[in-house]
């Protein structure tokens, strides 16, 4: 399938996980590699390696903090990363993503590869679950679905991080 746009929008109403999946024309390797080019397309305020097994931190200073576990990368398939720690805001209380998990399952669709991102345990009974569910929107699947079919996503940059600071 060959298109421009994610054939599907995320689901916000679901009582479950939140996810959204959609096709794009480039391969299954060609999609693994910019899911873990992190800074291509959710911030390129990350600290640690996102291609390999490890840990990495992504900031936005006074916004949001979250420590990441890659617990596997099968190449042309799927990366898997386990929330370790995550604050919203300034405050010192850990917040609702700790312990959850973030999919990205790849599998061929027709001449080109399908993406299904799931956050395991974002759930609309969470306190987070719409400012988090906004967030995946614009960066898993707006910015990554960029990134993947033009070479150049639109992660958060420090002049993006400055306008959230001051409400713009």
């Amino acid at each position: 399938m060959t298109t421009a746009h994610p054939t599907s929008t995320p689901d916000a109403m679901s009582s479950s996980d939140f996810t959204f999946t959609y096709e794009v024309p480039q391969s299954p390797q060609e999609v693994y590699a910019a899911v873990t080019n992190v800074r291509g397309w959710w911030s390129q305020r990350i600290d640690g390696a996102t291609d390999r097994l490890g840990e990495f931190v992504y900031t936005v200073p006074q916004i949001h903090t979250t420590r990441v576990q890659v617990t596997e990368l099968v190449p042309g398939e799927r990366v898997v990363w386990r929330i370790l720690d995550n604050r919203f805001g300034a405050g010192e209380g850990v917040d609702e993503w700790a312990g959850t998990t973030v999919r990205f399952d790849i599998e061929p669709a027709g001449s080109g590869a399908r993406l299904t991102f799931t956050h395991v345990g974002l759930i609309p009974m969470l306190a987070c679950y719409e400012g988090c569910a906004q967030g995946w929107t614009r960066n898993a699947h707006d910015s990554l679905h960029r990134l993947i079919t033009t070479g150049a996503g639109d992660p958060i940059t420090p002049a993006v991080e400055a306008s959230l600071l001051s409400g713009a």
